[in-house]
């Protein structure tokens, strides 16, 4: 292992690629402080996946029998019509790669906990309600000014700061230039769970709208959504909540099924998360002293159930590269070439897969879904396509960087 053991980095981001990154880089010796704007790490959140590689990782860290006992266990998807009459009632591995033992289900919360606890207790210190300020790159050091006002110099600073990075864009400019629009918006929120759902999801969808709720276990509430179709997206980076509450019920004004209990409980709910359904792709992670991870760097989009997986992936080979290596560049150009292939065929995921499954835009595509969905209640299943992703989900073989 080469490299200055006693190097300074500073992470922007404390949900999972943060964590997972300074977790790796004080085990090889690093200076590791952790900005992170929130009071605390975040709880709760709606479901994510661990799959494949990232299977591989968490394994690693010595997190996966704690990562397998959050497994929340999604038992049946539900389609239902306008009426709330039943389509097809299929298990969720039926539309997923689910290569034994290598997938993971769990509360996001769940997660960002896990990795945060096994990080507390190293010299790894946490900055929480700050962020970064200002940034420059000297081609030395990285001089940083928080919004607290404290003033720092760092080795390497690494954004991990999500799909909306403020250290990306301090460093590589507006976010416009690099997100790709997927061409739906979405909403996700909570609501009491009075539909006696447990285990699984209902979803009602329509050409360009689709709306449904999702039970974790037997929890008292749901995480509903509502997701619609939109050839532009409808609002710039800061949109504001009423706007985008006025847009949703405008799209589901005769929304058949439970769409008014939704839309009414949306407009009242506390945690309310809306955002374009975007993929972060830029032709470089890094630039001089400062590199992404994560979200902040290829942010796929939930259409390919591997943000989080990508996240763990990608701070597993940065922090190994940072780890063998004593310039920066150097290690960053390694961290692309082998983790490129490996982001951009899961990016792709979201492109080539099953979305219109869940989010069917067109008459042609709802036709398409229905004929879909009666295959597989009648046993024909889709399995080839999901022995294909459950490759992609696998195709990267972590370097081994404890030499």
């Amino acid at each position: 292992m080469k490299g200055t053991k006693s190097r300074s980095v500073l992470i922007s981001g404390a949900s999972i690629a943060g964590p997972a990154l300074a977790y790796w880089l004080d085990r090889y010796g690093f200076d590791v402080t952790v900005v992170e704007r929130a009071p605390t790490v975040r709880s709760g959140g709606y479901p994510i996946d661990v799959r494949g590689t990232a299977i591989d990782v968490v394994e690693r860290m010595d997190l996966l029998p704690s990562v397998q006992a959050a497994h929340i266990d999604s038992r049946e998807l539900k389609f239902v019509d306008a009426e709330g009459g039943v389509i097809c009632t299929i298990p969720p591995d039926d539309l997923t790669s689910n290569q034994a033992g290598r997938n993971v289900e769990l509360p996001r919360g769940a997660l960002t906990t896990l990795l945060y606890n096994l990080t507390k207790g190293r010299p790894i210190r946490y900055r929480f309600n700050d962020s970064i300020e200002t940034l420059e790159d000297d081609g030395s050091s990285v001089e940083i000014r928080f919004k607290s006002g404290d003033r720092h110099r760092y080795d390497v600073v690494i954004g991990a700061d999500g799909l909306h990075s403020r250290t990306r864009r301090l460093v590589f400019g507006p976010e416009e230039q690099i997100n790709h629009y997927l061409g739906r918006c979405f909403n996700i929120f909570s609501m009491p769970n009075d539909m006696g759902l447990a285990h699984g999801a209902i979803i009602y969808g329509e050409a360009g709208r689709t709306a449904g709720a999702l039970a974790v276990r037997d929890s008292k509430e749901v995480f509903a959504f509502l997701i619609f179709a939109s050839n532009e997206p409808p609002f710039g980076a800061h949109p504001d909540g009423e706007e985008q509450y006025q847009r949703t019920a405008a799209v589901f004004a005769d929304g058949g099924w439970e769409v008014p209990r939704l839309l009414q409980a949306m407009r009242h709910a506390e945690d309310l998360y809306f955002d374009t359904v975007s993929q972060i792709r830029m032709p470089t992670w890094s630039s001089g002293r400062v590199a992404l991870v994560g979200d902040a760097a290829y942010g796929p989009s939930f259409l390919s159930g591997q943000g989080t997986s990508m996240a763990l992936a990608g701070a597993y080979v940065l922090a190994g590269e940072l780890a063998s290596r004593d310039d920066p560049s150097d290690a960053f150009s390694a961290y692309e070439r082998i983790a490129r292939p490996f982001i951009e065929a899961n990016q792709a995921l979201a492109i080539e897969g099953n979305g219109f499954l869940l989010l069917p835009r067109t008459p042609q595509e709802v036709e398409a879904r229905n004929q879909i969905l009666a295959a597989i209640a009648a046993g024909e299943g889709i399995g080839a396509q999901n022995d294909d992703a459950g490759k992609v989900h696998s195709m990267l073989s972590l370097p081994d960087y404890t030499g």
